[in-house]
């Protein structure tokens, strides 16, 4: 499977994000309404929220499938980046927003007793939002996309937030107020935390970072082939979730262009097969024992 029929199939998890939240977001609020749960109505609006996120990295996965053309010659790869920048924009906004209300909840003292009809929705959306994280996790993995994968820990920081909900309400009917605010609290802490790590991967990628121990991987790989007598210089960064690397190596003098070529191939091939690295420049120098 190439990396364009990769961010095809990644679509399915935007998709089933994006209809999961449509339907929950409703059925919370429905409930929320009639129950009296202000817990399940945030949650609810959440889920709303959220909607916008799976759709912004349903469009980064579809950019990311353009092909090469005359103003990006390498593709367009990186927008899924940019789509995992604008989930994480969006996580850490409803992360901030949860702990402001819960926060004012306790410094007002607005406290009620909901209906138990809201907790056993709010634990049945946790479970669901469980499983759709579970899906777009494998699935992120599976294809190699990082914004399916942070759509997948927003899954799951939706599925806390739920709980969060269901232990307030649960809390409530035994006069235990205070356990409401205090989950919300955690789960807007953890909201954040999960945004603030979706943020520093996609920057660490555009910035062109690349994990030193992936790139010493890829040297001793490099330095396996016989013909490469020494290496000079090896070079990673991430276009998208595509790692693009620069080697220069040494090799024996004598040795033809045909020969030297060929080396490349193989290196070239090696990577490709070893590490998932599709695209690879490698620049032969002669070698010279005084180098």
């Amino acid at each position: 499977m190439d990396q364009y029929h990769k961010f095809k199939e990644g679509e399915k998890g935007a998709w089933l994000s994006i209809f999961t939240y449509i339907f929950l977001a409703t059925v919370k609020l429905i409930i929320a309404t009639i129950g009296n749960s202000s817990a399940l109505r945030a949650d609810g609006l959440n889920n709303a929220t959220d909607v916008i996120a799976s759709i912004a990295v349903l469009i980064g996965l579809k950019i990311s499938r353009k092909p090469p053309d005359e103003d990006h010659h390498y593709g367009h790869f990186r927008a899924e980046m940019i789509a995992s920048l604008i989930a994480a924009f969006i996580m850490m906004t409803i992360g901030i927003q949860v702990l402001i209300d819960t926060v004012k909840s306790i410094i007002v003292g607005e406290f009620s007793q909901p209906d138990m009809l809201t907790a056993w929705t709010a634990l049945a959306a946790a479970i669901i939002m469980f499983i759709v994280y579970v899906y777009n996790l494998r699935l992120g993995k599976k294809v190699n996309s990082a914004a399916l994968q942070a759509a997948a820990q927003d899954n799951k920081s939706d599925a806390l937030v739920s709980i969060g909900a269901f232990i307030g309400i649960v809390g409530a009917q035994f006069n235990l107020y205070w356990l409401d605010p205090l989950a919300g609290a955690i789960v807007g802490l953890i909201i954040c935390k999960t945004a603030w790590d979706i943020f520093s991967n996609a920057t660490h990628t555009l910035t062109d970072g690349f994990h030193p121990k992936e790139l010493e991987g890829i040297k001793e790989s490099i330095d396996t082939h016989p013909d490469v007598l020494d290496i000079k210089d090896v070079k990673g960064r991430l276009h998208g979730n595509q790692s693009l690397i620069e080697a220069t190596i040494y090799v024996d003098p004598l040795l033809t262009v045909e020969e030297s070529h060929e080396i490349t191939d193989n290196i070239e091939e090696k990577l490709k097969e070893d590490h998932d690295v599709p695209h690879a420049h490698i620049h032969i120098e002669p070698y010279d024992n005084e180098t």
